[in-house]
């Protein structure tokens, strides 16, 4: 017996029925908790940032927040100090600031390792297709030099050409038989044909 179905009232409408996942229509979008951000832009932001803590200019500006933090709270009356002497305030304001500058330089180098990566990967294509050019170019040259050591050059035809001349001025072959030998008045078309 196949298992029993549930049975639905007659007159029951889509909204008395219970509720089913339907597999053909995308789900309603879930609220989220966290909020979104665009990690290219969070990326640059953090790039901007361990670019700045690099400089000389963000030493200087620390130097200058630190030495009137110090001057404030030893040479301000005693009501205006928010730091007496051990420095607390700065010394927790400092592990802040390193806190969150390790991460971002971080973040930032790992960016750059990925640039890094790229630029490599299209460096070595690049090598590859330059390597098949050359390889490609060095088996043309060779084809051709090849080629070229078949054809007649000048100095091989200049010699041929002397030797011959050579062989005109004495009127003879090297064999001893006439090289132009007396050609005949008439027909002598006929033997060509």
């Amino acid at each position: 017996m196949a298992p029993e179905r549930e049975r639905m009232p007659s007159g029951a409408t889509a909204a008395t029925r219970p509720h089913r996942v339907r597999l053909d229509q995308p789900q309603p979008r879930r609220t989220k908790v966290l909020p979104e951000w665009d990690p290219e832009a969070f990326g640059r932001l953090s790039e901007r940032i361990a670019r700045f803590l690099g400089t000389g200019r963000f030493i200087v500006w620390m130097t200058v927040v630190i030495i009137i933090w110090l001057v404030w709270n030893i040479a301000a009356p005693h009501f205006l100090r928010f730091d007496p002497y051990p420095f607390i305030f700065l010394t927790l304001m400092l592990s802040l600031q390193a806190s969150y500058a390790a991460p971002l330089i971080l973040l930032a180098q790992n960016r750059q390792d990925d640039r890094d990566r790229v630029n490599l990967e299209q460096d070595r294509k690049q090598n590859e297709r330059s390597i098949a050019d050359t390889e490609y170019l060095t088996r043309e040259v060779a084809a051709l030099r090849t080629g070229l050591g078949e054809v007649a050059t000048r100095d091989w035809i200049r010699s041929e050409l002397q030797d011959l001349a050579k062989d005109l001025d004495g009127g003879r072959r090297s064999d001893g038989q006439a090289v132009f030998p007396a050609e005949r008045a008439v027909g002598r078309d006929v033997d060509d044909r």
